[in-house]
């Protein structure tokens, strides 16, 4: 896709609450790099330069740059190279315990009202998306429904469910309020917030590293199964913060990740695995519910 841009008065840094995932100049005079990152477009000029024509190449595969008003929209997308496998992360929808801060962990809460409506918003979304060739989520019932409302827009697919990947096993904490962790359960709570990977959380919880090797091992194993497709794996906030830790270049951070949330990973031969963009709500835009797929996640997956 090439775009055509004419910037009159630049500045340094311009930041567009849209879409996409990179642009990059290919003007020989003219130096720009344009990244999507948690639900912003990023703009970085070199000072300067104005009165510039400029065409773009937009890598991602589902979205189009229109430069007259700034806006990012989403476009239905084509083949997938053959050496690679496109994955749309999604996290599920909104719980009642997401909304009050209570850890889920591995205990089965299902979604609520709002939840149910972030589940219809980004299933009309990816039903816009060209060759969705399976459908995979984790077993518990907020991804279950939500993978099971996406699979109904797109074609009646089946939904492949796998226990890798569930969120975090959080152990003593699961069940309990956030805030009140550090007085209801201090061990548990020093666990969950020591920087020690390998620290498991009492009760049964899994370490940071377990998680990473779970969900990462399981990615890997879809990716490898469907070679030059395109497909769907819905998931949970902790789980879906491993996968950015594996594809994502040194010091990035995953952010918050919102509810119904959609990333793009490729997973590449010779386990090369990219982010092709990450954490976008911008389907939620058109409902009552963008704030409420703020909620949660930091606290209970």
């Amino acid at each position: 896709m090439l775009l055509l841009c004419i910037c009159n008065s630049v500045p340094t840094l311009t930041q567009y609450s849209c879409f996409s995932s990179s642009l990059t100049s290919k003007s020989p005079n003219y130096y720009s790099h344009y990244y999507y990152y948690n639900s912003k477009l990023t703009f970085k000029h070199k000072p300067h330069q104005t009165n510039t024509l400029t065409s773009f190449t937009c890598f991602s595969p589902m979205a189009a740059f229109n430069p007259s008003d700034g806006n990012v929209t989403q476009k239905g997308s084509g083949s997938v190279d053959p050496d690679c496998t496109q994955i749309i992360v999604v996290r599920h929808g909104e719980t009642d315990w997401n909304a009050i801060g209570k850890m889920q962990g591995q205990l089965d809460v299902e979604l609520n009202e709002v939840g149910r409506q972030q589940a219809v918003a980004v299933a009309e979304r990816l039903s816009k998306e060209a060759n969705i060739s399976a459908i995979y989520s984790s077993d518990l019932k907020r991804a279950l429904e939500t993978a099971e409302m996406i699979a109904a827009k797109c074609g009646g697919l089946e939904v492949i469910t796998d226990k890798d990947l569930r969120e975090r096993h959080l152990g003593d904490l699961q069940g309990r309020l956030y805030h009140e962790l550090a007085r209801v359960t201090p061990k548990a709570h020093a666990s969950f917030k020591s920087s020690r990977t390998d620290e498991e959380i009492p009760g049964g919880g899994e370490s940071r590293d377990q998680l990473y090797q779970r969900c990462t091992s399981c990615l890997k194993r879809i990716g490898e199964a469907h070679r030059g497709q395109r497909v769907v794996v819905v998931s949970h906030g902790g789980a879906i913060r491993t996968l950015h830790n594996r594809a994502a270049t040194k010091g990035q951070s995953p952010g918050k990740i919102l509810n119904t949330s959609v990333s793009v990973l490729e997973l590449s031969e010779g386990d090369l695995w990219s982010i092709k963009s990450w954490n976008d709500a911008s389907h939620l835009k058109q409902t009552d519910f963008l704030e409420s797929a703020f909620g949660g996640d930091s606290s209970s997956g």
